[in-house]
């Protein structure tokens, strides 16, 4: 009898031990995720938003969603501690020097980006970042429900979308500087026929129109998606679920 109770309490040991261990890999599994929101120039209304929705998956998810528009932050020593940074709506100037080479050397040290919308609208003097988020902004036609064409849904983020060839909402539909294609993965472009509320010349016509993509870049995995311009967007359970595999696909927990 004393043997097995010896015997019960080992095991009653050993299984604690394996609890404890399966916690602290559930514990260093866990996403951590950077939001940054700082605006130089138009800020979008949306951002709160936009941060409200990457907290509701961080807790559905079990991630650690850090948001700031702190760009004091943007060190070596701080950035070290995130596997994914989310640039969500971000304008114009919004880091200096010290903290363009602390985010360089974090993608380089093969984390991950989504740049969400107004990425593109931000830090033009930056070449690096233009190539890391894929195109900088040019314009747009005013706000409207327009269609996208889904060209690709082999991507984690377009699971959303599997069987569907086209996608319609409201948003603010940007054009870019050049088109990316050639240099990232398209996964789905603009309709522009869908275009109803049009500006005054066709400057924001691509003709091949991308608005989602994907890339890897210098060891890090990117992706930029338009979405976010009003709090539509991120109140719809299908781009919130489009950002959700986007940031997990970034953030190395899912391939392709």
């Amino acid at each position: 009898m004393k043997n097995v109770l010896m015997l019960f309490l080992a095991l009653a040991v050993s299984l604690g031990v394996m609890a404890q261990s399966d916690q602290k890999v559930a514990e260093q599994k866990k996403l951590n995720v950077l939001v940054f929101s700082k605006t130089a120039g138009y800020r979008h209304t949306s951002i709160p938003a936009g941060i409200k929705a990457i907290t509701t998956l961080a807790q559905q998810k079990g991630w650690v969603v850090t948001a700031t528009e702190d760009a004091t932050l943007f060190t070596d020593e701080f950035l070290s501690r995130f596997d994914v940074c989310v640039f969500l709506n971000p304008t114009m100037k919004v880091l200096d020097a010290s903290g363009e080479k602390a985010f360089e050397t974090f993608i380089k040290s093969g984390k991950g980006f989504v740049g969400i919308h107004a990425s593109a609208d931000c830090e033009y003097d930056w070449k690096w970042y233009g190539d890391l988020n894929g195109a900088f902004f040019k314009t747009h036609p005013p706000y409207q429900l327009a269609t996208i064409n889904i060209e690709n849904t082999n991507h984690p983020a377009m699971k959303p979308f599997v069987g569907m060839k086209t996608f319609t909402i409201e948003d603010e539909w940007y054009s870019y500087k050049e088109n990316p294609r050639g240099k990232v993965t398209v996964l789905a472009t603009l309709d522009e026929s869908s275009i109803k509320k049009l500006p005054k010349d066709d400057t924001w016509k691509m003709g091949d129109h991308p608005v989602i993509w994907y890339h890897e870049f210098e060891g890090a995995r990117s992706f930029y998606t338009v979405f976010g311009h009003g709090d539509t967007s991120f109140e719809n359970e299908k781009i919130q679920q489009h950002l959700f595999y986007a940031i997990e696909w970034a953030g190395k927990r899912i391939d392709l």
